[in-house]
């Protein structure tokens, strides 16, 4: 399960994401969606082509891991629920989770990356 303790053990492909700080000024508020991840970098593709056209100038970005730092958008899950302050049919929705992480920390070959159950010194 995708959890914001997680994340940096997951897969990164299709999640939103925003560039909340860089080494280089360029990179800041970059946003998105994850369209790929290569061992280094994200490619971001921007937020106002995701979901729309291809022909509408959607721009993907390639960001370097290690010079950034990320805010992913975590999606909630709906849980069925008993509260009657529960929307009809019983379902109550959570708030999406935003989960920052230091671009360090996903420097790695993504399926390597997943592998790894934390950050244990015991490898």
């Amino acid at each position: 399960m995708l959890t914001p303790e997680t994340l940096p053990r997951h897969e990164l492909t299709g999640l939103p994401v925003r560039v909340a700080d860089a080494t280089h000024d360029g990179y800041v508020g970059i946003a998105g969606r994850v369209v790929e991840e290569t061992e280094r970098t994200l490619l971001v593709e921007s937020s106002d082509a995701v979901g729309g056209a291809q022909d509408s100038g959607a721009s993907v970005r390639q960001v370097p891991k290690a010079a950034a730092t990320f805010e992913f958008r975590l999606p909630a899950d709906t849980t069925p629920s008993d509260d009657a302050s529960a929307r009809p049919g019983g379902v109550q929705e959570a708030e999406d989770a935003f989960v920052t992480v230091a671009g360090e920390r996903l420097v790695a070959r993504p399926a390597r990356r997943t592998e790894h159950r934390g950050d244990s010194i015991w490898r």
